[in-house]
């Protein structure tokens, strides 16, 4: 990846919508040669995909709950039957398996308390945990997106 892939994910990051012609004005190439970049860059796995971000507060979706898992079991039968479970959880954002006391922490976005303890109450239900920790999100102060792309 040379300096200018690293452009092209910069201004991606901040504008997946810009067109061809504005994105290859802005990292100094003609149309084809970013739009054969951008192709390769999907290709090898570096631009997973793009979207538009939405704000929950304005779905509907205004409760962040951060829960932290305890498990009793660490084989790979458990760990892939628990991704399982939790990819198919639409109120799951992230999931992430942790080195220390916590072994998984998801990210999980509702309405409110009553919608999250549906969720509690399937979560405990659909898979073995030792212990569940849940954490209520007060604030958003940051959130980003875009990866510093280093040099």
């Amino acid at each position: 990846m040379d300096a200018i892939d690293r452009k092209i994910l910069t201004e991606l990051q901040r504008d997946a919508s810009l067109s061809v012609a504005e994105l290859a004005s802005r990292v100094g190439l003609s149309q084809t040669p970013c739009w054969k970049r951008v192709q390769r860059l999907e290709e090898d796995g570096v631009i997973l995909k793009r979207v538009a971000l939405v704000s929950p507060e304005k779905i509907g979706l205004g409760l962040t709950v951060f829960v932290s898992i305890e498990t009793g079991d660490h084989s790979i039968e458990w760990l892939t039957e628990f991704a399982g479970f939790v990819a198919a959880q639409p109120e799951v954002m992230e999931v992430y398996r942790m080195a220390g006391d916590t072994d998984y922490v998801l990210r999980v976005t509702v309405s409110d308390m009553s919608a999250y303890d549906g969720f509690y109450k399937r979560l405990i239900a659909g898979a073995r945990l030792k212990n569940v920790t849940s954490r209520f999100a007060m604030e958003r102060i940051k959130t980003e997106t875009a990866f510093a792309v280093p040099d």
